[in-house]
């Protein structure tokens, strides 16, 4: 080798070595934290847990520095100040949105911050997740590796999420600092200000009878509300959003709840959940010409957004495009300060919604994002009537958040089971949803297997995959509402319920191999919904397993086998996540669920 290779080789070495940035050798620490000196509380919090962590990992004890004159020379700048302007000039910290993020490595130096007020602690979660391997499954499952020594190499991110609006509403993904380990912001478990606080919202859904009670409205002023077949009516039906009178008084009545909540970025002004929308000559001739009832509801929107625009500048008012309302108007657009959330609830969600089958809710979301700068969805993502029941929508998950993004939503709300634990794989889709939230061109089926893997375990996570495949070529062609059409469900039949069976049983026993108690409750709960279909459905699936002359492979005795999905439901005693109570949206609680099979004369 001659003499100019040696330099190069030597160049390649010596500029390897600086990329390297050396956080623990040996379990000793290589770095010393810094927080600035005029960092938030949040900032404060963030260099307090990325230590705490760090030492999890490490076994190594880490110093922290606020403020001063100067820094060591390996330091981990955390958040936006004096330190991260004299160490990174390049970076222009002010033009930083709310809760973009920079992971960059220079000089010696390792930055973590972000714009105010969450960017700087989703920083932290960020490092400590993509370069740790730190993952926060469910509040009551956290993987932090073992690793006594850690560097991290070149690091050079700036990376701001397409969504500013991120929630995953399943109950598992509630408790808030959960969400703030896996950077959802929505409104409901509110996260503290010292954790970076969360989007707020004033009433969220379905608010025109609370804005408007018919109870004290509807005697002395029957205008205000829906005219249907020529009368007016205070019952199950909407308000008439071109009286104006009513809207004058809709523009205090919004006035006053936000002035109950100062802090409130948004709020709901939105249709009931049912028809009955107003019919009268004013209200008929805009939805008419707008070739939709949404004519009436954005103008109303646009109404009132701009009556409190002066006294409430940094307030959207949200509305509906929901049911009657989804289709887009022709010609009326929504003002700057109004969100538009457009809810999927009549999709195939079996499928893609970009799939054939969804081309109507294609079509509205296209023109939608063409007319409305701040566009939300609110997506379904669970079945209602049955929520401990398979759904098997799994798939369809990443290319919808992926579809969305394409279509510039700024917000996205996923509804899940939300009554309780229990529901069907719910850890998973909270989860998965999060991280695909956060940033949509992830490989989605890559992370269900992670999850898997890290929730139930590797060698059970192989059978829990094989069986989420199962149901979801079996559901091909079925049309998966978010309440189920059909009941039974097609796909849900003897032979394919009788391989899930087998599929979990062998999850349950690569488990309990494992020696690890915890995983095996978690895979004893995933395993309730086949259950839940075999009680529910005893007597069909016994008459086709004696037809197909294949082996029942559960217990004789219905009594018996709902004994042991009661004795699963209730769980350990101080593991809530263990105890599933509901089964359904309307709180359907397990006992009278299985109050249907105390003995076995009816399932005969």
């Amino acid at each position: 080798m001659n003499r100019f290779c040696y330099f190069l080789l030597f160049c390649f070495v010596l500029n390897s070595a600086r990329a390297e940035f050396p956080i623990a050798s040996s379990g000793k620490s290589g770095c010393v934290i810094v927080s600035q000196a005029d960092a938030t509380q949040t900032e404060i919090n963030a260099a307090v847990e990325l230590a705490k962590t760090l030492e999890q990992i490490t076994g190594a004890k880490f110093e922290t520095q606020k403020g001063g004159e100067k820094i060591p020379e390996s330091s981990i700048v955390v958040g936006p100040g004096k330190f991260a302007a004299q160490f990174f000039p390049e970076i222009d910290f002010s033009k930083l949105g709310d809760e973009e993020i920079v992971m960059r490595v220079k000089g010696g130096k390792l930055l973590l911050a972000g714009g105010r007020p969450r960017g700087t602690i989703y920083a932290v979660n960020r490092f400590l997740q993509e370069q740790c391997g730190v993952r926060w499954w469910m509040p009551w499952a956290t993987n932090i590796p073992q690793q006594a020594s850690l560097k991290i190499p070149d690091l050079d991110v700036r990376y701001k999420p397409p969504f500013e609006y991120r929630g995953p509403y399943w109950f598992p993904a509630f408790e808030p600092t959960w969400k703030v380990h896996n950077q959802a912001n929505n409104e409901n478990s509110v996260i503290p200000p010292e954790m970076g606080g969360s989007i707020k919202y004033k009433g969220f859904c379905h608010t025109f009878y609370p804005l408007v009670p018919p109870e004290k409205h509807f005697a002395e002023h029957p205008e205000w509300f829906s005219l249907i077949n020529g009368k007016r009516v205070g019952e199950k039906a909407q308000l008439c959003l071109t009286n104006p009178k009513l809207r004058d008084f809709m523009v205090e009545r919004v006035k006053d709840w936000l002035r109950e909540c100062p802090d409130c970025q948004i709020i709901s002004v939105t249709q009931n959940d049912h028809a009955g929308w107003c019919e009268c000559e004013t209200c008929k001739a805009i939805d008419d010409a707008e070739g939709s009832h949404a004519g009436t509801m954005l103008t109303f929107a646009n109404y009132i957004a701009e009556k409190i625009e002066k006294e409430f500048p940094k307030v959207a008012v949200d509305t509906f495009a929901y049911q009657y309302t989804r289709t887009p108007p022709k010609t009326v657009k929504p003002r700057p300060n109004v969100i538009v959330r457009l809810c999927s609830i009549e999709c195939n969600f079996r499928e893609p919604l970009d799939a054939p089958v969804n081309a109507a809710f294609a079509a509205d979301i296209k023109r939608w994002s063409e007319i409305c700068p701040r566009l939300y969805v609110w997506d379904y993502t669970t079945e209602f009537q049955h929520y401990v029941h398979p759904h098997p929508n799994w798939f369809t998950l990443g290319p919808n958040v992926r579809f969305f993004q394409q279509h510039k939503v700024k917000g996205l709300f996923e509804q899940g089971a939300y009554a309780g634990h229990g529901s069907e794989m719910a850890e998973m889709r909270g989860w998965v949803l999060a991280q695909l939230m956060w940033n949509p061109q992830q490989d989605d089926r890559k992370l269900i297997r992670e999850f898997l893997e890290g929730y139930y375990g590797n060698e059970a996570a192989k059978p829990i995959y094989k069986y989420l495949e199962l149901l979801y070529a079996a559901s091909k062609d079925f049309y998966l509402a978010c309440y189920i059409r059909k009941d039974p469900a097609p796909y849900l039949d003897f032979k394919t319920l009788n391989q899930a069976e087998a599929l979990w049983r062998e999850a349950e026993a690569a488990a309990e191999k494992d020696a690890d108690a915890e995983k095996v409750l978690r895979v004893r709960i995933a395993h309730l919904p086949i259950r839940y279909v075999f009680l529910k459905e005893w007597k069909t699936l016994r008459n086709a397993c004696q037809e197909q002359k294949l082996k029942w492979p559960l217990n004789e005795s219905r009594k018996e086998v709902a004994g042991e999905f009661k004795k699963v439901c209730d769980g350990v005693p101080g593991k809530d996540w263990t105890q599933v109570r509901v089964l359904n949206e309307q709180s359907l609680p397990v006992e009278k669920f299985l109050a249907n099979f105390a003995d076995d004369a009816s399932a005969k």
